[in-house]
């Protein structure tokens, strides 16, 4: 059953985030974070985000709420960039930090805003043709 989660896990992951940024993570890890990585590859991917109960928009709408409301703003860009493949919009950003505004506190949601701002242009940055 491990393998199936893990390979399941690395099939959603790699359709959230892209194939760049998993390989990128997969080349990173150390004999420290081994166990951690398999661990959140078959937790959160192979068994939670590859549900059927929720499309990845859906998925991914939850998951950036949870992440500005809880400060954790790393995960916050990270998330805000998969949303090129999960298909949540920038709208439903700017809705879902509304949320976050009244159930975890107008910090929080500054705070969130002032990421999603700043990946977006990163995000707009990089799409932009290099002359």
């Amino acid at each position: 059953m491990s393998d199936e989660l893990y390979n399941r896990g690395m099939k959603t992951r790699r359709a959230t985030f892209g194939d760049e940024y998993v390989d990128r993570a997969q080349a990173g890890k150390t004999p420290f974070d081994e166990d951690f990585q398999r661990f959140i590859t078959e937790g959160a991917w192979g068994s939670v985000w590859s549900r059927d109960g929720l499309v990845p928009r859906e998925r991914s709408l939850v998951t950036i709420a949870l992440l500005a409301g809880l400060g954790h703003h790393e995960e916050l860009a990270l998330h805000i960039r998969a949303t090129r493949n999960t298909g949540a919009t920038m709208e439903d950003i700017r809705e879902v930090l509304l949320h976050v505004a009244i159930y975890a506190g107008v910090p929080a949601a500054n705070t969130a805003i002032r990421i999603a701002k700043a990946t977006y242009a990163e995000m707009e940055a990089e799409a932009a043709p290099k002359t």
